[in-house]
């Protein structure tokens, strides 16, 4: 089995997205142990709530650090909804609380046109043929819970939504891939999605 480290901040339910990667047959670990985390093939780092918060948690935790040394190792790495947005440079959410900066970009409040949060299941446009979306059903039905999306490089984007006009999905930048949507929430589209986050995870490691 393909271990995968859930970084464990102790913010929101990060237990669903674990359960999640176990029904996919992942080895799946929530854990703040830096040794696991350093063997694992893959690692994940889930998110719900305020961004400001959830920035605080993670580094209260030295999970910020974590994350870093991660993605600077080229270890796949999948971020989950607050976890998507902590990448990027900032949130209009919470501006005196800068994020990671694994990715370009803001993340901006959704349009005062469109109900939000937008809560509920909405079709993803693929972008190309990212490959964690490659097994995903067509039409790929996800579920979303959130009030900010992510303005970023339209090279990274690899999936949008229609919710008052284009909403990033999911992005993807080499060994570092995010949803805003939930996986652990979307049916198959979601258990898809993270089926093939586990093989390219194993097949990472394999060859490394």
């Amino acid at each position: 089995m393909t271990l995968i480290a859930v970084l464990d901040y102790e913010i929101g339910n990060l237990r669903s997205a674990q359960k999640a990667l176990e029904h996919v047959g992942a080895d799946a670990r929530l854990t703040t142990d830096l040794g696991l985390i350093r063997e694992a093939a893959g690692v994940v780092l889930p998110g719900v709530g305020a961004f400001g918060r959830c920035m605080q948690a993670l580094r209260r935790h030295g999970m910020d650090d974590v994350v870093l040394d991660v993605v600077e190792r080229d270890v796949p790495f999948l971020g989950i909804c607050i976890g998507m947005q902590m990448l990027f440079e900032r949130s209009e959410e919470t501006a005196s609380e800068p994020g990671l900066g694994v990715l370009p970009g803001t993340v901006r409040l959704l349009p005062d046109h469109v109900k939000r949060p937008q809560m509920q299941w909405n079709v993803l446009e693929r972008r190309g043929d990212p490959p964690l979306l490659a097994d995903c059903p067509d039409p790929a039905w996800a579920y979303f819970v959130h009030s900010y999306a992510a303005d970023t490089d339209d090279v990274l984007v690899t999936s949008t939504c229609d919710y008052g006009g284009p909403v990033v999905a999911s992005v993807g930048r080499g060994r570092v891939w995010a949803t805003q949507f939930h996986p652990e929430k979307s049916g198959r589209t979601g258990l898809a999605a993270l089926a093939a986050f586990v093989r390219s995870a194993a097949a990472a490691q394999e060859a490394a």
